[in-house]
């Protein structure tokens, strides 16, 4: 089946006329996403790719991502997830994630331009790509918990727009100790 589904995609890569780097796709715009780590709250903004044309393209053909921005992948139902790096440019990290936004497993700085498959070693209901290196620079490691809507772990904080859990303002942090951004963190 996954050779299938592989084959599938590869021959609608090679349809004549498509030239994928020029096609727009809008993903809408960054939301908030927040990983607790040990060392403390991060806070990236996401693009989402939760349809298959907005998966098969992802962070394909860009030649930069800021520090403090990602793309989160969608799957639902979870499932054995396998990506590759085929069209793209940049290094990154992979972070899959389990349906209540558990860290699973990590690979760490992807190759661009790799066809080497890269298991999410369980089953993923998501998939987040991040610039290679910031997932060791920030301490995100496996277990810890991202907090966004497509998880149902999402934070509610009017400032940032991330939402949180009724009844619990008072266990919010102060605000010298609030999330950072991932640009923020270890500079």
């Amino acid at each position: 089946m996954k050779i299938f589904l592989s084959m599938i995609f590869a021959f609608f890569l090679s349809l004549p006329g498509m030239t994928h780097a020029q096609e727009a796709i809008d993903f809408g715009p960054p939301e908030a996403l927040v990983v607790d780590t040990q060392n403390g709250p991060v806070t990236f903004q996401v693009e989402l790719a939760d349809t298959f044309e907005e998966r098969a393209r992802g962070l394909m053909f860009r030649k930069t991502l800021a520090d403090d921005h990602g793309m989160l992948f969608s799957f639902t139902p979870p499932r054995q997830v396998n990506i590759w790096m085929k069209n793209t440019l940049i290094s990154l990290d992979v972070i899959f994630v389990n349906d209540k936004g558990k860290i699973i497993s990590i690979a760490r700085n992807a190759r661009p331009k790799s066809l080497r498959h890269i298991p999410s070693g369980g089953k993923a209901a998501g998939v987040l790509e991040i610039a290679a290196g910031r997932a060791r620079a920030l301490g995100i490691e496996r277990g810890d918990i991202l907090h966004h809507r497509f998880f149902g772990t999402a934070i509610n904080n009017s400032e940032d727009g991330l939402k949180t859990p009724s009844g619990a303002d008072d266990d919010l942090p102060e605000a010298g100790l609030a999330p950072k951004s991932a640009n923020q963190v270890g500079e």
